[in-house]
């Protein structure tokens, strides 16, 4: 367990809470913050240790410097396995092997992020129009 929280960058917040590690969470997780709550499922599947992962939208609804935090987390669950992620927010899939762009259920494009950036495509007017405003 404390592995699978320093793996995921979970262990500085968990340390920090009234009882640590000993800390009795609610059902619903409200005494978290929605990035603490996803660091916690990101343990929880490096505990699991499956082969295949999927994340769908596993950033979506959390503030950007949250985001990069979890962002490393999940770069390190995602080491070495299979994993699809759903995402939006586009810094969430930089770093894959390969990123496919889907429009209304179709692959339109696919490579890796730089091979996507130099197409000039979909992928690269999404990209460069989301970080315009970053």
């Amino acid at each position: 367990m404390y592995e699978a929280a320093q793996l995921v960058n979970a262990d500085h917040f968990i340390r920090q809470l009234p009882n640590g590690y000993d800390t009795e969470l609610s059902d619903d997780g409200s005494s978290l913050s929605q990035g603490q709550r996803q660091l916690l499922s990101i343990a929880r599947a490096a505990i699991a240790d499956p082969p295949v992962l999927i994340l769908d939208e596993a950033t979506s609804s959390i503030d950007t410097r949250t985001e990069t935090i979890v962002q490393k987390g999940m770069d390190s669950l995602m080491k070495d396995r299979t994993v699809f992620v759903i995402a939006h927010r586009l810094s969430t899939v930089r770093n894959s092997d390969a990123i496919m762009v889907l429009d209304q259920g179709r692959i339109i494009e696919r490579g890796t992020h730089d091979e996507l950036i130099a197409q000039q495509g979909e992928y690269y007017q999404l990209y460069t129009g989301a970080f315009k405003h970053s």
